[in-house]
């Protein structure tokens, strides 16, 4: 049997992971508050937009240079 190879493709982002999870919080929140408060979806939209934020503040306090490994 031949095994197929799929190639990687490869691209330089032109943003940081920060400014892409703000930049997407930032467009779940709009798209949230177009829709009924209360509603089940405004819910879900809210819920990954705070998703986004902490996965923001997590990556920030990883990539900070007071991060120390354990010794």
């Amino acid at each position: 049997m031949m095994e197929i190879m799929m190639k990687r493709r490869r691209f330089k982002q032109t943003s940081s992971l920060e400014e892409r999870l703000a930049e997407r919080a930032n467009e779940i929140r709009a798209q949230a508050e177009a829709l009924p408060p209360g509603s089940i979806e405004r819910e879900r939209l809210e819920l990954q937009a705070r998703q986004a934020d902490t996965v923001s503040h997590i990556n920030e306090w990883l990539t900070s240079p007071g991060l120390q490994p354990p010794k």
